[in-house]
Parts: C-alpha cells; structure tokens; sequence
C-alpha cells in the first residue's frame, strides 16, 4: 500500500485501494469486501467499481480453453496480455471517474500498524460468524434465485416442457434474441450467446457450457475463427462479473450501482472487443 501509494493518487486512489485490487485477481466477491477497510466513501465506491476489471481466476478456464484450441504455444503471452489489458482498461476508467462522477482526490495516506496479538478462538468464531450470516442473508438469496432462474430457462420451454436438446430451451431462444449483438464482433453464434449468459452465474461456466452445445472441438474451429475468438476473449475478460460478485456490490453500494456494474461492464467489453476486431481486419487478418 505504500508503494503503490504515488502512483495510485495519479488516478485518484490512495495506496490502500491496491489490496482489494490484488484481492481481485483471486476472486472480485473478498475484493469488494476488502474496501471496507478504506476509510473514504468515495475510495470505497471507486475502487469497488474497479475492482472487477482485474481478471479474476474463473476466467482463467476460459483463457486456456481457448488458447489451446486456437492459439496453441502462445497460451502463456495471451493470458498475460489479457491480465495487462483488464488493469489497463480498469485505469482508463479510474481517469475518467477522476474527471466525473468521482471528483476530488483521495484521502491523505497515514499507515499505522498495531500491536500484533494472537487473536482469541472466541472473537475469530464470532466475527466469522456475523460475516458469514450477513453474507448469507444479502448476498446468497440473490444467487440462489439467480441460479433457480438460470436452471429453470436451460430446462424447459415456452411450454413449460423439460426440453432433451438444450438448443430447444427458453434460455437458447433468449440467446438467439441477443446473438445479432455480437455479430459485429465476430461471434454471432447462439451457442455463444448461451455461454456468455451462463457465464453471468459462474465464469467457469462458459467453458462447458460451449462444450455440451458445440460437441466437440472440431466443431468450435469451424465455427469461430482466430480473430472472432481473440474479440471474445477480451469480451469475456471485461464483461459482467458473476452474480456472486453482482450479489456484493449490491450489498456494499445498492442496487442502483449494482445494475450500473452490469450495464456498464457490458457496454465497454462490446466496445473493446470491436476495437479488437476492427484492428485484426485493419491488419488483414481474416476474422
């Protein structure tokens, strides 16, 4: 925290944003309860909405998955880059905030360290479980009902008919809605579209979820190109988190910021996975 301290006052943080950001990088949900320790509210909310543009490890099945498949020997450059792209992207929209909704500058950096003790077993129990059911009584209603949701449009139809072809469910009909989306991205296919909304529960999920629908491997290479996969690479790595993260910064800051989180992420992956698109096609590469 203070090391990071100068360079994170010139996008209008203090040093100590930088933990829950580090946090992120592992999982956004203990990022955005991490922020409870800034002792501004205007530090808390900011770093709050950055902290999922740090690539979280669930992505990281979706990194490899395609890498392997369409890049294979540079896995390791492209998951870099990726991790390089979200912080930058991230301080892009830390200068804008400066400059907008976020005016002012952070709270002078004082760092004071206790007096360590050993922590009693009765105060760690206590506090584990006072987070624990607050955590359970705010946050897991909105994913259990997020998850029933999700379970209830893959299973059945219009009519209401447990489907035996995934192709045939109100989720896939809702994917076909919105695929003309990314069309311009490269990646229009409605199996995609399903995978992205099944990332909204779990990012890890996307993955599988292109498993079951495409099949096979061979048949993902037909469908995308290099060029389609590297847009929805950087889609996947900027937009929405998980409902699970969605859940906590409904707790932290209300729904209004959460629905914000939601619109806006999507919003600037569409816009960054053009750009991606548009420079691959400048370049004359076929996508």
């Amino acid at each position: 925290a203070f090391v990071m301290d100068k360079l994170l006052r010139k996008i209008g943080l203090s040093g100590r944003s930088i933990v829950p950001m580090l946090i992120g990088f592992g999982c956004t949900v203990p990022g955005v309860m991490a922020s409870r320790t800034l002792p501004s509210e205007r530090d808390r909310k900011m770093t709050i909405l950055l902290t999922p543009f740090m690539s979280c490890s669930a992505k990281l099945p979706i990194y490899g998955f395609f890498t392997a498949a369409f890049f294979p020997g540079r896995g390791g450059l492209i998951m870099v880059a990726l991790y390089f792209l979200g912080i930058l992207v991230g301080i892009l929209m830390a200068l804008l905030s400066k400059r907008t909704i976020f005016k002012g500058e952070a709270v002078p950096f004082v760092m004071e360290l206790p007096n360590y003790r050993m922590p009693g077993i009765q105060n760690v129990a206590h506090l584990l479980w006072d987070k624990a059911k607050d955590f359970l009584q705010r946050a897991f209603t909105v994913i259990f009902l997020a998850t029933i949701v999700v379970w209830f449009l893959q299973t059945f139809d219009f009519q209401l008919n447990v489907v035996a072809d995934s192709q045939n469910s109100i989720l896939a009909v809702i994917a076909g809605v919105i695929s003309p989306l990314f069309v311009p991205l490269g990646f229009g296919d409605w199996r995609v579209s399903t995978a992205l909304i099944a990332g909204f529960m779990a990012k890890e999920s996307v993955v599988s979820t292109l498993s079951v629908l495409f099949g096979s491997t061979e048949q993902l290479l037909v469908a995308l190109t290099p060029l389609a996969v590297a847009s929805l690479l950087v889609f996947c790595l900027l937009y929405t988190p998980c409902v699970a993260a969605i859940a906590s910064i409904r707790r932290e800051l209300g729904g209004k910021w959460a629905v914000g989180v939601v619109v806006g992420q999507c919003v600037i992956a569409w816009v960054c996975a053009l750009l991606v698109r548009g420079l691959g096609l400048a370049m004359g590469i076929i996508g």
